[in-house]
């Protein structure tokens, strides 16, 4: 799998290509506070944070999140783009988390578990930095779960396939934290409100920051573009199917 330099690309196009409408975001709030503690504050990780996307509406729900972000130009535009007290954003990554042992209560990683290299050194680290019982929510696409995700995938060729190859499948995750003494807490799908129109998804998807597109050959995104193209031009205002995203939530042993 091709690795993605986020200071490099996408980091410019990111907030505009995959902005969340206050629906979506209010679906995995909701999704998330199912799984947390009733208690607040709580305080949080967005590990693989990005550009922001979820840790002011952690914040705004849960309590102080810290947002690590190994992209030194994604954590400058999360950082202009937030305000939020309770926020903040440090280097780092899944594998060497800047906070204290036991100081925080969950962590989110929002698909960015595809991205981390050294999977056992990063659930150690997740294991050191969350209290007794602390949980994980890992969103994620799993590649024995299909769709993983995308109804756009259809028109480009092999796309499901494509995609799935970018990660693993739902048993491997899971064997690489039980046997760290990890418990699964949960696995279910959160339905994704519509991301607005197809038409404005079109446009979103061509400015190229769904990791997706990086995996296609170029003879593979002018095929899947066009045929894409001809679908969205008979309805360009149908709205964008709802997205049925899947969420494995880990506990931390004691």
């Amino acid at each position: 799998m091709r690795r993605i330099d986020y200071d490099t690309e996408q980091y410019h196009d990111y907030v505009r290509g995959r902005a969340l409408s206050e629906q979506q975001m209010a679906a995995w709030i909701g999704a998330f506070e199912g799984l947390l503690p009733g208690r607040r504050p709580l305080a949080g990780l967005d590990v693989g944070s990005g550009t922001g996307r979820y840790t002011p509406a952690l914040a705004q729900a849960f309590g102080p999140v810290t947002g690590v972000e190994p992209s030194v130009r994604m954590r400058e535009i999360a950082q202009q783009q937030s305000r939020h007290p309770d926020v903040r954003y440090l280097a780092g990554s899944a594998e060497d988390l800047p906070v204290p042992s036991g100081s925080a209560d969950y962590a989110l990683m929002f698909l960015s578990w595809h991205h981390v290299e050294d999977k056992p050194r990063a659930v150690e680290e997740l294991a050191r930095v969350l209290n007794p019982g602390g949980r994980l929510l890992l969103r994620e696409n799993f590649s024995d779960h299909i769709p993983p995700s995308g109804w756009w995938l259809e028109y480009f060729p092999r796309g499901y396939e494509v995609d799935a190859a970018m990660f693993q499948p739902l048993h491997e995750v899971i064997a690489t934290f039980t046997t760290a003494g990890w418990r699964v807490a949960g696995f279910g799908r959160v339905i994704e409100p519509s991301s607005g129109t197809r038409g404005e998804m079109l446009e979103r998807l061509r400015l190229g920051v769904h990791s997706t597109l990086a995996h296609f050959t170029p003879d593979q995104l002018e095929t899947g573009f066009r045929r894409l193209e001809q679908a969205v031009a008979a309805d360009p205002d149908a709205p964008a199917p709802a997205d049925p995203a899947t969420l494995l939530t880990l506990e931390r042993g004691s």
